[in-house]
């Protein structure tokens, strides 16, 4: 028999409580066990979310998941250089700079990485740093864009502390990389004329009264426009130096573009006179049988090209004076391989294409002979623009630039 207390009640209601609260503790701790993810499964869901976002293409709401990882994930070098790029797109250079540098340090293979650190570290003042990242990644980054991105900055900065060699280099390879960019044309024309213009003041204060002076002093007064002032200089330069190299073909290119009556027999005396110099001057050559064509020497011009062609295979004006005499003693079969080498060598020649479109329509070739025409009526018009472009900055183009097409085709 059981005798039931106060006490006794007590306590039953105090066990029962306390199973209940065990219960619950019990229960809650398996649902906390269940629902906190673990670091590696919150850097899983927070790369899920970053990737999303950027095929959603929004960066900006990628970089605080990126950030997330870095916080659980210090050592991520993914987390790091993707956060790096994004800030590094966004202008957040200086937030940029250490993010990628850390994933640098743990990938130094990265030349991606470095490279727009280099870019980073160039917009916050960091010259020094960036030089070196630039310089390193340059000849490495696959990427077209961020290598052409970072030879540019480097031409930038090279042209800023004076290093000229070094800017023209690189900007040699960038031309190399995408021949028609405008901002690398642009970046040359400037590096080049800065390097004219040093190199002309440098002369000038070595050697005020030198044949090379003159020489340079021609050249400029020929860009200008200025034939009577090249031409006195020209001749006052071969006083100094008979047999300086170049001299005399300069002055007879000076004197074949003037319009003084003798000016032809004077050019040609100065082409003879530059292959006494040099035998081995092919331009002259060359120059010699145009001459001889318009005088209407046959034979002369035949001879004449026949020797430049032999001197330099490769050049297309060669070429193309041989086939044009051939093409004159009516031996289109032998002019046409030098003409279809001539547009091998030079696609942009007018001349070429309308020589060849002209025996193609001799053979009854009719579709050869059309596209041979569309070319060159296309090449005529973009060097006719060019001349004009000259002309209205007051410049004078090289021969090969302003010569008469019209003339060279009869």
């Amino acid at each position: 028999m059981s005798i039931h207390t106060p006490y006794t009640s007590d306590m039953r209601k105090i066990k029962r409580t306390l199973s209940l609260f065990a219960l619950l503790v019990t229960a809650a701790t398996a649902c906390f066990s269940q629902t906190a993810p673990s670091p590696q499964q919150q850097i899983q869901e927070h790369t899920r979310k970053a990737q999303e976002y950027l095929r959603q293409n929004r960066p900006d709401l990628a970089v605080p998941e990126f950030k997330a990882i870095v916080a659980l994930e210090p050592n991520n070098a993914d987390a790091r250089g993707n956060l790096g790029v994004l800030l590094f797109f966004q202008g957040a250079y200086a937030d940029a700079i250490p993010q990628l540098r850390a994933a640098l340090k743990m990938q130094p293979s990265l030349w991606k990485i470095q490279a727009l650190l280099g870019m980073a570290e160039k917009r916050t003042g960091d010259i020094h740093a960036a030089t070196a990242d630039l310089e390193n990644s340059f000849p490495k980054v696959k990427e077209q864009k961020i290598r052409i991105d970072t030879g540019m900055e480097l031409v930038d900065i090279y042209s800023k502390t004076g290093e000229m060699d070094k800017a023209a280099a690189t900007v040699s390879v960038l031309r190399e990389l995408d021949p028609t960019n405008v901002e690398i044309l642009y970046s040359a024309y400037r590096l080049y004329s800065d390097l004219a213009d040093e190199a002309r003041l440098s002369l000038i204060v070595v050697g005020p009264n030198s044949a090379r002076t003159h020489q340079m002093m021609a050249h400029e007064l020929a860009r200008q426009g200025n034939t009577a002032e090249a031409i006195a200089n020209y001749r006052e330069a071969l006083k100094l130096e008979p047999n300086l190299p170049g001299l005399h073909f300069e002055l007879a290119e000076m004197l074949n573009s003037s319009s003084t009556p003798d000016a032809p027999q004077q050019a040609e005396l100065e082409y003879k006179a530059a292959l006494a110099v040099n035998p081995f001057d092919e331009k002259a050559e060359c120059r010699i049988g145009d001459l001889a064509a318009a005088k209407g020497d046959t034979a002369g011009a035949y001879e004449h090209y026949q020797r430049a062609l032999k001197l330099q295979p490769n050049d297309p004006e060669a070429n193309i004076g041989l086939a044009k005499a051939l093409m004159a003693m009516n031996q289109p079969e032998k002019a046409l391989p030098l003409l279809e080498n001539a547009v091998k060598l030079d696609p942009t020649s007018a001349v070429a294409h309308f020589r060849l479109s002209t025996i193609y329509r001799q053979m009854g070739r009719a579709e050869d002979a059309k596209r041979e025409l569309a070319e060159y009526q296309k090449y005529k018009a973009m060097k006719e623009k060019l001349r004009d472009v000259y002309r209205q900055m007051r410049l004078e183009p090289d021969k090969k630039v302003h010569e008469d097409e019209d003339a060279r085709q009869q």
